[in-house]
């Protein structure tokens, strides 16, 4: 059974982002974070195969956030979500490994996550 961390400060978009993926892959787990910190002790504890990351959020970068998991976990595929569409930040999340999609999370996007997590491309 593959495993999804959802990390975002906002629990709405965390819920919208399960609701999303369940619908789409309703035998997968599900854990939550609401900082980059602790999705780095959630990603210790779960092992997720997956995760769906927001940028701007209190303390950690979602992209430092993001950089660590990988280190830590390099098998995992992250999906870097924001409203923040500056080509920097999407440059910033392609180098370190992970896609960028634009929020607002919609039924496309999460499509375009899942396609990216099942097949790595």
């Amino acid at each position: 059974m593959k495993k999804l961390l959802i990390v975002d400060d906002s629990k709405v978009s965390r819920m919208v982002i399960r609701a999303h993926i369940k619908a789409a892959q309703p035998d997968w787990e599900f854990a939550e974070a609401g900082s980059g910190e602790e999705a780095l002790r959630v990603a210790a504890e779960h092992h997720p195969d997956f995760c769906t990351m927001d940028i701007n959020m209190p303390g950690m970068l979602g992209t430092d956030a993001a950089e660590a998991l990988l280190k830590a976990h390099p098998a995992m595929r992250i999906a870097i979500f924001s409203a923040n569409v500056q080509d920097a930040m999407q440059t910033r999340a392609n180098s370190i490994g992970t896609i960028f999609v634009a929020k607002p999370v919609t039924e496309k996007s999460i499509g375009i996550v899942v396609d990216y997590f099942v097949s790595g491309q």
